[in-house]
């Protein structure tokens, strides 16, 4: 039986989150939204991009969530967008609401999928979802660190004018301004990039990635980034569904690992059919552990308020 993707919310993230998946031909995708029709004609307009791209995906778009019986994986990127001058956190009770809305329906209709929440403020999303949901915490975690990464690897590519192919970068800690970039971990065709930038450069482009998601929601003036965040998840999905053992940074529950307890906080897994199958640990500097742990404490306090 072919595998089965539930994509929740049809926005820009979502949709083009379908659009991705539906090249890679992996599963039949379900596109999900509260309005009324909307994700039936996304629906429609992807499938008909089909014989253009020669893709032969099944997608349908609905407000039901029966149609997303026995899906596989499930990613929830419903929520508000941020605006110019918003943070993640501006949007905690407003997005808390429409997660736990959206978990409580999909678990009731797919209750052995894995959930992927790309919604923010991302870590602190990923606590609502597994307290509706109750599941095992390899089968709830969030995409954040692949989206961090990528736009890390961006700058270092842009900066020495290599292949982005040939850049390895690593990010831990929350999704928001409190991530922490790992320079000594971040790699050129495997040479650190301690040993090919100066410090200022690699401070600079730290400071960049750090603030990457607000600086395009400033130029966009409307909405927030959905290219970039949207690959990033369909990377996930698709290392799942093909057992892949990718190790890639995402937001996992960690259980005393770095330090950290009870926390949904960015860090190195091992992603394959089970989910989060191992979490990586790295060894760290007193600096790097601090930053981390600034990090999870900024997660800490939206989770509090929560009451989760």
């Amino acid at each position: 039986m072919k595998n089965k993707v539930t994509i929740v919310g049809a926005g820009n993230v979502g949709a083009t989150a379908a659009h991705w998946a539906a090249e890679k031909e992996f599963a039949d995708i379900v596109l999900i939204d509260v309005i009324p029709d909307m994700p039936k004609g996304k629906a429609l307009d992807l499938m008909e991009t089909g014989p253009v791209e020669g893709f032969d995906t099944k997608i349908i778009g609905t407000n039901d969530y029966k149609d997303t019986a026995n899906s596989d994986v499930v990613v929830i990127t419903a929520g508000l967008a941020r605006k110019p001058g918003m943070s993640r956190d501006d949007l905690l009770e407003a997005n808390r609401k429409i997660v736990y809305e959206c978990t409580e329906n999909v678990v009731k209709y797919s209750p052995d999928a894995i959930l992927v929440i790309v919604s923010n403020p991302l870590d602190a999303m990923c606590h609502v979802a597994k307290a509706v949901s109750k599941f095992p915490k390899n089968r709830v975690f969030g995409m954040a660190g692949i989206l961090d990464t990528a736009r890390f690897r961006c700058f270092i590519s842009m900066e020495m004018g290599v292949s982005v192919e040939d850049i390895q970068a690593m990010v831990l800690g929350g999704h928001g301004d409190t991530m922490v970039p790992l320079p000594r971990y971040t790699t050129v065709a495997g040479v650190p990039i301690t040993e090919l930038l100066p410090k200022e450069k690699i401070d600079a482009m730290v400071k960049r990635t750090a603030q990457a998601g607000g600086e395009i929601v400033a130029l966009l003036k409307t909405g927030s980034a959905y290219y970039s965040p949207s690959a990033s998840v369909i990377q996930i999905v698709e290392a799942i569904l093909k057992d892949k053992k990718r190790v890639v940074p995402c937001a996992a529950y960690l259980e005393g690992e770095y330090g950290i307890k009870g926390l949904y906080v960015g860090v190195p897994v091992k992603i394959g059919a089970k989910g989060v199958e191992q979490v990586m640990e790295l060894k760290l500097t007193a600096d790097e552990q601090a930053a981390l742990n600034k990090s999870a404490a900024a997660v800490r306090e939206l989770v509090d308020i929560m009451k989760l």
